[in-house]
């Protein structure tokens, strides 16, 4: 009776620990580099492998970072959704994160202040979490006006100047003119507009990352 009681609790032991046993590769796996935004993020239109992590990934590893790059993009997502998805990223422990939110509030015409409120939030929960972090900012079309354009994109340049991540302002500028590269919708990139973002947050980013192989 005790060695039967012996082999089901040695049973149970091998069982639990499997978890964890399984969970030490991830441990020592490649630092994480999460990139948490909406549909530009997620590749919204885009085939698999097509979206600006998926690029940033190539050009790291073509670069000698062996950083594993995680695509956390949602379609449609606001930054009233960035606050309610923080914990999920949290426990992620990623070594930085890209920030990209915003386009969704201000295509929908939301408060801005409520806006600003919100990814001041998501930026001093991963600097409370000692995360670097990559603010990646984004513009209105034409047609919202210049006056309403101009209050979006100072938003992102007060939150850079209150919490000093590293910052790209301005994640289109390097595609806006490029044929090709945006798709029929005006507004998400192609494939071609993907790479052209990757190539335009390397060098912000780079200064973030450390670890070469």
């Amino acid at each position: 009776m005790y060695v039967r009681r012996s082999l089901i609790v040695s049973l149970w032991l091998t069982l639990l620990a499997g978890p964890v046993l399984l969970a030490q590769p991830r441990a020592a796996s490649r630092p994480l580099l999460v990139c948490y935004g909406d549909s530009i993020t997620a590749g919204y239109g885009l085939l698999s492998g097509q979206s600006f992590p998926d690029a940033l990934q190539r050009d790291l590893d073509s670069r000698g970072y062996r950083y594993q790059v995680s695509n956390q993009g949602t379609s449609g997502a606001t930054t009233k959704d960035a606050v309610a998805g923080l914990r999920s990223i949290l426990l992620l422990h990623p070594e930085a994160v890209i920030v990209e939110f915003g386009g969704n509030d201000g295509l929908r015409g939301l408060p801005l202040e409520q806006t600003r409120r919100n990814l001041d939030q998501v930026l001093s929960a991963l600097e409370s979490a000692h995360i670097k972090i990559l603010l990646a900012g984004i513009t209105l079309p034409p047609n919202y006006g210049p006056e309403y354009i101009e209050q979006f994109d100072q938003l992102f340049r007060g939150l850079a100047a209150k919490h000093h991540p590293a910052f790209a302002p301005m994640i289109y500028k390097d595609l806006v003119r490029v044929p090709g590269a945006i798709q029929p919708d005006g507004i998400h990139p192609t494939a071609k507009g993907s790479e052209i973002i990757a190539q335009t947050l390397l060098p912000v980013l780079l200064p973030l990352l450390t670890a070469k192989r």
